[in-house]
């Protein structure tokens, strides 16, 4: 059953933004513009699918009336079913569309991916998954920047940190945290035997000064030549940022820029994700056990996937989905996987009366 009067609500609410957003008052204070046109864009989905209800049961009831009637009833008897059929399909999407949103969604989102497991075989595959994430971002006009990275000496990372920017990038992306499992032959296999690695990922909301508060006697910042490879100017340069936050003993490194100052805000902003996380983490541990098996908060120490390389297969454990296209999928077509793991997501949602967690404010 359709909760109308919450409908209703949304439409008054709706015809109201459009008055506002031409007051001059509003016209005059962009900020405020800003905010109101996004909640109109928000809930102007809605308001159409219920405008659309309307007209379909206001057709519903026209055509019940002239049932009886010698001339009119046969047409209406022919239409009904089709009405009736498309009253269906728009109150589902009502449904789904009245699920609250996670305010994460449409943040960019830092994605940190280590090796598990293999030793240099899950370095390289480490690397894999990250070209997959990137490959699957470019489908969507996302940019990628690396904020840190740690090479493997055969190759692959042990640990790669990358901010990816776009539009909804954390809706589609927050399916991909947790463990990945490859199973395939090494190159350096002499025998041809599978061996069996993992990479670990990670997938963090990017979070916004107001989402964490942090306090700069709580930061113990040191400064060091930067390492690795990169040539004379890395190694040279005292540019290498490492914060410590004090309450969790996180650490945090950034030496990728030559300056301080940019790696320093590299690694603030992977800081605050990490703080963002754990207050996330902490809600949802907070919460019943049945309603932190949905799909989509998924721990990172959970294995989520296996990349089967000699069946060509990749088999998500979460919803029991098996696609024989990996190469396909390590090339970054996961709209499939990800469409699959929404719809279960969303499913699940409903089926808990669309319950969503929501991240406080960290003090």
């Amino acid at each position: 059953m359709l909760p109308i009067a919450k409908l209703e609500a949304v439409a008054r609410r709706f015809r109201e933004l459009e008055h506002l957003l031409c007051s001059p008052e509003v016209l005059a204070d962009h900020a405020k513009l800003q905010k109101l046109n996004k909640e109109r864009t928000d809930l102007e989905p809605v308001v159409a699918q219920f405008a659309r209800l309307n007209d379909i049961e206001r057709r519903i009831a026209e055509d019940r009336e002239v049932l009886a009637d010698p001339e009119l009833g046969e047409l209406a008897r022919a239409e009904l079913p089709e009405l009736e059929a498309e009253r269906e399909a728009i109150a589902n999407d009502l449904e789904l569309l009245l699920l609250p949103k996670d305010p994460n969604d449409a943040k960019n989102t830092i994605v940190e991916i280590r090796s598990g497991e293999g030793g240099e075989e899950a370095a390289l595959f480490a690397a894999d998954v990250f070209r997959m994430i990137v490959r699957y971002g470019e489908t969507k006009r996302w940019k990628v920047e690396i904020l840190s990275v740690s090479e493997a000496s055969a190759g692959g990372y042990k640990e790669v940190i990358a901010l990816v920017t776009g539009q909804d990038v954390y809706s589609h992306l927050r399916y991909e945290g947790g463990v990945h499992r490859v199973q395939r032959v090494p190159a350096t296999e002499a025998q041809g035997r599978i061996h069996t690695s993992t990479a670990t990922v990670a997938v963090l909301p990017e979070a916004d000064d107001v989402d964490v508060q942090i306090d700069d006697k709580d930061l113990d910042i040191s400064i060091a030549a930067s390492g690795g490879p990169g040539g004379q100017g890395v190694n040279t340069t005292n540019s290498a940022v490492q914060i410590r936050h004090i309450p969790t003993g996180i650490i945090v490194k950034c030496q990728d820029e030559r300056s301080q100052l940019k790696n320093k805000a590299k690694a603030l902003k992977v800081l605050k994700s990490r703080l963002l996380d754990i207050e996330r983490k902490r809600q949802e541990d907070a919460l019943s056990a049945e309603r932190r098996t949905m799909v989509g908060s998924a721990d990172r120490s959970m294995k989520i996937r296996t990349y089967n390389y000699p069946q060509n297969r990749v088999t998500d454990h979460r919803i029991g989905l098996t696609l024989h296209k990996l190469d396909r999928i390590m090339d970054g077509d996961l709209d499939e996987l990800i469409a699959a793991l929404r719809t279960h997501r969303q499913a699940e949602l409903l089926k808990k009366g669309g319950a969503e967690d929501r991240p406080a404010e960290i003090e």
